[in-house]
């Protein structure tokens, strides 16, 4: 006489891990799909994205290579930052700005950056999973290094950019704060030598400074490269005009 009791409890067993392990197959699958209808149509680094007449002299072709990791350090980091991003804003790409709570949004007009297409986000906890979320979702992400970071994430986030496409922009200095970037970028920008104009004998104001930028990376960035960029005081140059909105669209989250 045989006890089937055993028998018919391990069968049961088998056939939830069985039920368990399709849905993991299927919830794979679904995300597989997901992810194949999210991926870029071409390869990051046949696309480019438009600068300022100023800038063009540091970055090989004259653009803003999609897919590549840059830091902005020195003094005037954040107007810098600003016109770098202008032309491409202008052309109806779209800009966030994380955990830059002092960011100028003001001077971002002035430099021709169309406040519509501009996001800020606060990162709160989880600043990897945030940052990893806007690459590819924004043409441009400029961080402010608040914090310190892992070489890991940075890494993981450098991989990331050039698989999405997007230009993952650090800026270091000013409201961008002083932490520290813990893995080399693609390209290392560095303003410093300002010279500002427009102050008479007891008279006039602050119209322009002139900046050095130097620009040193690795890859089509070894050679160093400089520039030199007169900028208006109260911002960057605007390489387009663009009205400012009466309403903006911020998004802050975290």
């Amino acid at each position: 006489m045989f006890d089937t009791r055993a028998m018919r409890a391990e069968a049961a067993h088998s056939d939830e891990a069985g039920d368990a392990g399709a849905e993991r197959a299927l919830r794979r699958a679904r995300l597989a799909k997901v992810v194949d209808q999210t991926r870029p149509l071409v390869l990051a680094g046949e696309h480019t994205l438009p600068l300022a007449e100023p800038f063009t002299g540091l970055f090989p072709g004259g653009a803003l290579q999609r897919g590549i990791t840059l830091t902005v350090d020195g003094l005037g980091a954040a107007s810098v930052a600003l016109a770098l991003v202008a032309p491409a804003v202008a052309a109806n790409s779209w800009v966030v700005f994380v955990d830059l709570p002092d960011l100028n949004l003001g001077a971002a007009a002035e430099a021709g950056v169309a406040l519509e297409r501009v996001a800020c986000v606060r990162s709160g906890d989880q600043w990897a999973p945030a940052v990893a979320a806007l690459l590819g979702a924004f043409d441009l992400v400029v961080v402010g290094m608040q914090r310190r970071v892992r070489a890991g994430d940075v890494r993981r986030l450098g991989a990331r950019a050039r698989e999405r496409g997007s230009v993952l922009m650090v800026l270091r200095g000013a409201c961008g704060g002083t932490a520290v970037w813990p893995d080399a970028p693609d390209v290392g920008l560095v303003a410093s030598t300002s010279q500002w104009s427009g102050l008479g004998v007891g008279h006039g104001h602050l119209r322009a400074r002139t900046l050095t930028v130097r620009a040193e990376g690795r890859r089509g960035f070894s050679r160093p490269r400089q520039v030199q960029v007169t900028l208006p005081a109260s911002a960057v140059p605007a390489p387009v005009a663009v009205p400012v909105p009466e309403e903006p669209v911020i998004v802050c989250v975290g």
